[in-house]
């Protein structure tokens, strides 16, 4: 998979539902919600570790959910609303 063509980049700069609260970020969480079958869409940065982003990457693969490419941490922790760098970032139900 070229990681560069699944750029996202959503128009108003916010992930939509960020806004609702049905935004969990962090590698640890988007684990939790891939394992528990609750995350929709998984948000993962270009720029993170690799030790950080692969173990998501096998999880989605089994969840059969693609994640969508952030091209940086600042970029997705703003796209989550957050004031603070994001590694990945997962929409839940």
């Amino acid at each position: 998979m070229d990681k560069k063509e699944d750029y996202v980049l959503p128009s108003d700069d916010v992930l939509p539902a960020a806004a609702r609260g049905r935004v969990v970020v962090g590698a640890k969480q988007l684990q939790k919600a891939l394992l528990r079958h609750t995350a929709k869409e998984i948000y993962l940065a270009l720029d993170a570790d690799p030790m950080v982003t692969e173990p998501i990457v096998k999880l989605c693969a089994e969840a059969g959910i693609a994640p969508r490419w952030v091209p940086s941490k600042a970029r997705l922790g703003k796209l989550c609303g957050i004031d603070v760098d994001a590694a990945a970032a997962a929409v839940v139900e």
